[in-house]
């Protein structure tokens, strides 16, 4: 056979304090491991999957990597090699990843959100995002999955990039990433910490929740032909908000975030008619299965995308928690659906989101102080 036999870079998703997952997309079948160096001089390999098999996959390959000390600094690589022996083994190049250390007393991350697939705006995002503890993707990667070529290019090789290189990535699903023929396949080319499309996970002073919103219309809203069950994956998430926010590590956190993609609070709560083309522009059904956990737990910010558009709404007696929701597809920065991405740091005194469009202006900027 012609042609590469790895479409992608090896992508570092689903970062935990003692490990995280190489996802990488390959054109034929091949078997793959990963292979790690650590600054300590240690070695190892990742060849194992949770069925005791190498590997292996036509079009993307995944190897978990766990067992690792929190906030360890390694180098890794992939080995793929087809299995039909058409092709020389690939190698990739080595790159540097660091796992998760919750008892750093600083932490920063960044936010990037509703890219749809535009390679101008990707490559701005890019070239703008440092490197961070975790690159938190919040959601409508795509606009529909009608061709699915489209996994590697829009979630493993964006606009021919290394997006996760010095930023690992936490992929949140939005609402067009659960649209098209080929959506159900997304779990495939996005790894989660626990193979679920929410979680929790510690970065120094700072506990983030990743939820799923789901779509934006009740599950049996004819569009979805019948496709979707988001009211029950809400229920579960309910569930297991109070069981997540009780771990030690989230619930004694200094702050405490939730990223999600629809927003739960919006600068209009009309009732939508979803029979006249109405949608949410914020996940009412979300905030009524989650409010209680979530003002239980002492969440201070939700962070979301969805609306296209730049918003900070402060905390309220009835809403206890901010809710900043960032900018839209659009590279340029006149457009009314600007793209913008949030750069979150955090120290012993306070937790500061400062959203910045693509040429560096500062949008809003969110500061919190550590809770007791």
């Amino acid at each position: 056979m012609t042609g590469a036999l790895v479409t992608s870079p090896p992508v570092v998703m689903a970062p935990r304090s003692d490990g995280f997952e190489v996802v990488w997309g390959v054109s034929r079948l091949c078997r793959g491991w990963v292979e790690w160096e650590s600054d300590d001089g240690s070695r190892g390999t990742a060849s194992g999957d949770a069925f005791g098999m190498v590997p292996q996959g036509a079009r993307v390959l995944r190897v978990r990597v766990e067992g690792l000390p929190h906030g360890s600094c390694l180098r890794v690589r992939t080995v793929t090699e087809a299995v039909d022996a058409s092709s020389p083994r690939h190698e990739s190049a080595w790159k540097s990843v660091r796992t998760l250390d919750g008892s750093s007393e600083d932490a920063r991350f960044a936010v990037w959100n509703d890219t749809h697939q535009r390679d101008d705006t990707l490559r701005a995002l890019h070239e703008a995002t440092p490197e961070v503890d975790v690159l938190v993707w919040n959601g409508d990667l795509c606009n529909d999955w009608t061709d699915p070529a489209e996994f590697t290019t829009t979630v493993l090789n964006p606009a021919g990039l290394d997006v996760s290189d010095g930023r690992p990535l936490a992929v949140v699903v939005g609402n067009h990433d659960v649209r098209g023929t080929w959506a159900y396949q997304l779990e495939d080319f996005v790894a989660t910490p626990e193979g679920r499309p929410f979680t929790a996970f510690r970065i120094g002073p700072v506990a983030c929740v990743v939820l799923h919103t789901g779509e934006d219309k009740p599950d049996a809203h004819p569009t979805f032909e019948g496709r979707v069950a988001f009211e029950p994956l809400r229920a579960e998430q309910a569930r297991w908000l109070r069981e997540v926010t009780a771990r030690p590590e989230i619930a004694d956190a200094p702050y405490r975030v939730v990223f999600c993609h629809i927003p739960l609070r919006w600068i209009d709560e009309t009732v939508v008619d979803y029979d006249a083309d109405g949608y949410d522009w914020f996940s009412r059904m979300s905030r009524d299965a989650w409010h209680d956990a979530l003002v239980g737990w002492g969440a201070q910010i939700v962070v979301s995308g969805h609306t296209h558009y730049q918003t900070s709404l402060p905390a309220t007696e009835e809403f206890p928690y901010a809710q900043l929701i960032s900018g839209g597809p659009d590279a340029d920065t006149a457009s009314d659906e600007a793209a913008a991405w949030i750069d979150g740091e955090a120290s012993a005194d306070e937790l500061v989101l400062t959203m910045r469009d693509l040429a560096g202006e500062v949008l809003h900027e969110v500061r919190l102080p550590p809770l007791a």
